[in-house]
């Protein structure tokens, strides 16, 4: 009788940015991680990246529950870089004017 393999090759890569991916997708597996933490099941995960296969969202989970402590840590250095991204887009002389005419048109739009 042939033995089944017991080796799984987890469905997540590297994109050249160094964000983590489901294979196959454009999915990151910071949003997959975020909606299971919030008590999405994989079946709901499924509904909200319809293009992402189910078995690749439970060996995602699986990987992550097996390897919480690294994932957490790559999620925290994640946020902190998406927060640098935006101080620097923020603290840009045009997005600050073009924030301010913004500001202003709806400002003059509540008033109408």
């Amino acid at each position: 009788m042939d033995q089944l393999a017991l080796t799984y090759t987890v469905p997540l890569t590297y994109g050249e940015d160094g964000t983590i991916r489901i294979r196959g997708s454009r999915v990151t597996l910071d949003s997959l991680v975020h909606a299971f933490q919030q008590g999405a099941t994989a079946e709901q995960i499924q509904d909200s990246f319809p293009s992402v296969a189910l078995r690749d969202i439970y060996g995602a989970i699986a990987y992550y529950l097996e390897h919480q402590e690294q994932v957490e840590f790559y999620l925290r250095e994640q946020g902190q870089a998406a927060e640098d991204l935006r101080h620097v887009v923020e603290s840009r002389p045009d997005v600050s004017s073009f924030r301010a005419k913004i500001r202003t048109r709806r400002l003059q739009s509540d008033k109408a």
